[in-house]
């Protein structure tokens, strides 16, 4: 017998020639975002890092010398002032009416626009427009043309008919800067639920008629269900702009009547009572308010996006 030996095989090194290329080309794929990086991080990140470390500090700015380090005081009389927290609930009162509101007429207007019939495309564009009109040229709309007591377009009908002259501001404040919201949130609202009707198996839909359920059974038990992450990411996307809403509270109100909201406190807290550190603690809490709500939609946003791969 002869006996064989073998010689053990010789591991080859890793491959490390490559990774220097691989990175060099990582680099240069992610360099043209560089300086948007950059542009982002110094307007938008700098900046509530000054906000931040002012909110900590009783600053007034008609006394500069006489600024302190105040720790969390600012964040707790922003949590106790009565003027303050009555801001809170305007906000949350605002936030919630609108958004409701939106959501519920956008959803009739979706499924209008769902349906075929002659001029459908007139009609989207037309109900799109509210959403396109300029903030502050939305509320100017609804105080001068359509609130005026004297020649606003609601009186002029009231007038017409024989009915009474309210002044709208004055007697409905509230829901005056709601009226103007809804109005321009209701076509958002419906686009997302567009979108979501639009997605729906329309041969299950097909297989639910053949059965015999009506429409309003297909609606609660098919559509519904279907719509539900659309009313969901509608519900959190609208919260989120109208929780930083000023533009309509300022324009039609001018915070007056008890519809200051918080954006607007801040506002005043800021430029009227010079009040640097108050107004800095407020404006730190709408943002961290802002971010909870960013962060449950951006949750939803990418479930549906599983959801949609999924069925590709």
């Amino acid at each position: 017998m002869t006996a064989t030996t073998t010689a053990p095989m010789a591991t080859a090194p890793p491959q490390t020639a490559g990774k220097p290329a691989s990175r060099l080309r990582d680099w240069a794929t992610r360099g043209p975002l560089l300086p948007a990086l950059i542009f982002m991080i110094v307007v938008t990140q700098l900046p509530f890092v000054a906000t931040l470390v002012i909110s900590f500090f009783d600053w007034n700015s008609l006394y500069p010398d006489a600024r302190s380090f105040a720790g969390l005081a600012n964040y707790q009389q922003v949590l106790t002032d009565p003027d303050l927290r009555r801001s809170v609930w305007t906000t949350v009162l605002l936030t919630v009416t609108v958004v409701l509101a939106s959501l519920v007429l956008g959803l009739g207007l979706a499924l209008l626009l769902d349906r075929r019939f002659r001029g459908r495309g007139i009609v989207r564009t037309l109900l799109i427009a509210p959403f396109l009109v300029v903030p502050v040229a939305a509320a100017l709309l609804w105080k001068h043309v359509l609130f005026n007591p004297e020649y606003g377009l609601f009186n002029g009908l009231l007038h017409y008919v024989g009915g009474p002259q309210p002044d709208w501001i004055s007697d409905t404040p509230l829901l005056a800067v709601e009226a103007s919201l809804i109005w321009q949130w209701t076509p958002f609202m419906m686009l997302i639920l567009l979108a979501g009707l639009q997605s729906r198996d329309h041969q299950q839909i097909e297989a639910a008629r053949v059965d015999g359920a009506s429409d309003w059974q297909i609606f609660r038990h098919l559509t519904l269900p279907h719509l539900r992450r659309y009313l969901e990411l509608g519900a959190l996307l609208g919260s989120i702009y109208i929780v930083q809403n000023f533009d309509a509270v300022f324009t039609i109100t001018s915070g007056g009547l008890g519809t200051a909201n918080l954006p607007y406190t801040v506002y005043q807290t800021f430029y009227q009572a010079h009040e640097n550190g108050l107004a800095s603690a407020a404006g730190v809490l709408v943002v961290i308010g802002s971010i909870i709500i960013a962060t449950f939609a951006l949750r939803v946003v990418s479930s549906l996006f599983r959801e949609e791969a999924s069925r590709a």
